[in-house]
Formats: C-alpha cells, sequence, structure tokens
C-alpha cells in the first residue's frame, strides 16, 4: 500500500501528518504560513477537514445542538463551533498547491458526499474518516468508492464499529485501509490512552495501524511508534499563543521537531524483528574473555586453575575448554600473558 511515494511496509519510517484543523484562524495567510513551518517541522503530510458548518450540521437553538460535558467548546453551538472552525473551500486547490510544491502530501477529511465530491475534483491521494464519522456507514462507503486508501480514526468507536467500518469499505472493493488508535477527548490525558490496543488492532484486523494524537507533549507517540505505529498525526498550530478551537491541544513548531526527530531515532534503534550480530558488535568481541596463561609455563607443566584463567581479552581459547584443558600438559614453552590455544595443549 502507498500513499504518493510512501510506503508503509515493517521497515519503512512511520508516515507523520500534520493537521491544520482551525488553527488558521480563518486567515489565509496564517494557513501558508502555517504549511510551510509544518514542512520545517518534519512533516510529511499535511491534512485538511473539509465541512461547512451547514453540511456538518444545523443552526437550531435546541439543547441538542449546545456542546457540553466538559468540553473545552461546551457552551457553543455546534453550528457556531463548526462556523468558526471550518477551512474555506476556496483555500483547498491554493493550500494543494503550495504543499506539494514543498514536497508534503495534502488531503483532507472529508464529512459529506459534497465534500468527497469537492476533493476527488482535487485529486487528493487519500481520505481521512473522522472519529465521530466511524458509524457514518453510506458516507464511508461512498468514501471507498473513490478507490484511495481510507486513513480510519477510531476515537468513539467499539470494535463492533471499527469491524463494521472496515466492511463497508471492502464491500465496495477498497481494503486499502489504515487504522488510527485515537481518544476523542480533548486534550487526552495519558490514562486514556492505552497504547497496548495498538498491537491489539494490528492482530485482530491485520492492517496498518496508526495513532491521531491529542496528548500534551511527544511521549505517546514516539512510544507508538515502538508499539508497531506506522502513522502519526498530531494537530499543528504556529503559537498555541493564537488561540482558536483546537489550539489547546495543538503542537507548535518546536515540538513537532523534536517528536519527528525522535521518533525517527527510535525508528532507526528498533531494527529488524530478529536477533543479529552486527559489525561493530563482532569487532567488540575482541574485548570479551578468553584462555590465557598467568604465569610462566614450561613444556610438560600441567595445566591448573593457578597458572591459567578466564580473563580479558579474547584471543586466547573460549572459556568454555577451561574444565577440558586443566590436568592436561603444556607442549611447548607459555609465557604468561600469551593466548592458550590447542597447538599448545596435550590432554596426554
Amino acid at each position: 500500500m502507498k500513499i504518493g511515494n510512501i510506503n508503509f511496509g515493517i521497515l519503512d519510517p512511520a508516515f507523520i501528518v500534520a493537521e491544520l484543523s482551525a488553527n488558521h484562524l480563518q486567515n489565509y495567510e496564517l494557513a501558508v504560513k502555517t504549511i510551510n513551518v509544518m514542512k520545517e517541522s518534519g512533516a510529511d503530510a499535511v491534512k485538511l477537514q473539509t465541512y461547512t458548518a451547514d453540511t456538518m450540521t444545523i443552526n437550531s437553538p435546541q439543547k441538542y445542538f449546545k456542546v457540553k460535558g466538559g468540553t473545552i467548546w461546551d457552551g457553543q453551538t455546534l453550528f457556531d463551533l463548526y462556523k468558526k472552525a471550518y477551512t474555506s473551500w476556496d483555500w483547498h486547490p491554493k493550500l494543494k498547491k503550495i504543499a506539494e510544491d514543498l514536497g508534503l502530501i495534502f488531503f483532507s477529511t472529508p464529512f459529506d458526499k459534497t465534500a468527497v465530491d469537492f476533493l476527488e475534483n482535487l485529486n487528493v491521494l487519500a481520505y481521512k474518516i473522522s472519529s465521530f464519522e466511524i458509524t457514518d456507514i453510506p458516507l464511508i462507503k461512498y468514501i471507498a468508492s473513490k478507490e484511495k486508501p481510507i486513513i480510519l480514526s477510531t476515537g468513539i468507536a467499539d470494535v463492533e464499529d471499527i469491524e463494521e467500518a472496515i466492511r463497508a469499505c471492502e464491500e465496495v472493493g477498497n481494503d486499502q485501509i489504515i487504522i488510527l488508535k485515537c481518544t476523542s477527548s480533548y486534550p487526552t490525558s495519558f490514562d486514556e490512552v492505552n497504547l497496548n490496543s495498538i498491537p491489539f488492532l494490528a492482530q485482530k484486523f491485520h492492517k496498518i495501524i496508526g495513532l491521531s494524537d491529542h496528548t500534551l507533549g511527544v511521549s505517546v507517540p514516539i512510544a507508538a511508534v515502538t508499539l508497531g505505529a506506522k502513522v502519526v498525526e498530531k494537530h499543528f498550530i504556529l503559537d498555541r499563543k493564537l488561540g482558536g478551537p483546537d489550539a489547546v491541544f495543538s503542537m507548535e513548531p518546536e515540538e513537532f521537531q523534536k517528536m519527528v526527530k525522535s521518533i525517527r531515532e527510535v525508528e532507526k534503534a528498533l531494527g529488524e524483528s530478529k536477533y543479529r550480530v552486527i559489525e561493530s558488535m563482532r569487532k567488540s568481541r575482541v574485548f570479551a574473555r578468553s584462555l590465557f596463561a598467568v604465569e610462566d609455563i614450561k613444556k610438560g607443566d600441567i595445566f591448573t586453575e593457578k597458572n591459567i584463567r578466564s580473563i580479558r581479552p579474547g584471543y586466547g581459547l573460549h572459556p568454555r575448554y577451561l574444565a577440558d584443558i586443566l590436568g592436561g600438559y603444556a607442549k611447548v614453552d607459555i609465557s604468561r600473558g600469551t593466548p592458550l590455544h590447542w597447538s599448545m595443549i596435550s590432554k596426554f
């Protein structure tokens, strides 16, 4: 499976996605600057969200449409929140060109069929399905029918929801699915993350697994990579002091750079799923123990624990042979500090 020039094999580096979300604050120049800094910070891709307030919900004063429950958006209506947070569709083609000229992959999360059609006309390379849309099976089928890779976020999902969403994609002939472990809590506390579900999801669904992360700091995404995550998605903002709906749980450039650097270092350290001795390790074996004469030994002398020992370095016989040699005779004179070899030893 590939997205643009990105491979998702076991030994390939993780695909690191910077989420623009609402962090442009309805300012096009700020959006452009943010994408440029995403590239400088080590991102592989920029992701947008494609919706309007009207495609997401309705403008209603009914209590059902007011955000509550201890979120950072409590007290606002959904319509007002999305009106503040949406990204102008007029910006999309321009931002796509800017991103791709920088070498970034550009894709988005569509929230209804009109957004999918719009993004298809832009020829995006992949689609993200939001955590809160994982139960919208008709929308998932429509997105999957476009035969592009699907990045499926699981924030609010039960296992059954994930199974149904995957089945919806496969029923229209699309098995290019990446599952993102996600906790739909903003920001997410560390005890809510449950990173051990990454290998569980990989084993259960036999899909590429990644992480959509809303914790503060770099620890969780780095740890996720050690558990097999091949995608890491984080919200990106130039400065949290700018404010905005997602500022609290978004990463600033310096943090993002630190995360990317740490992930790339960890990937090198992880290596392969097998034990091997590299050349530098082989060279270091010279400092291992081996059998040496630790006293001057004359021809015909008996080898004892007093005149031969296992010591560093490793130029002599392996220490495993000590018991075989003890009680044998020296075939030649051996000076103190000489590594032992079979040509020096007689058992009779």
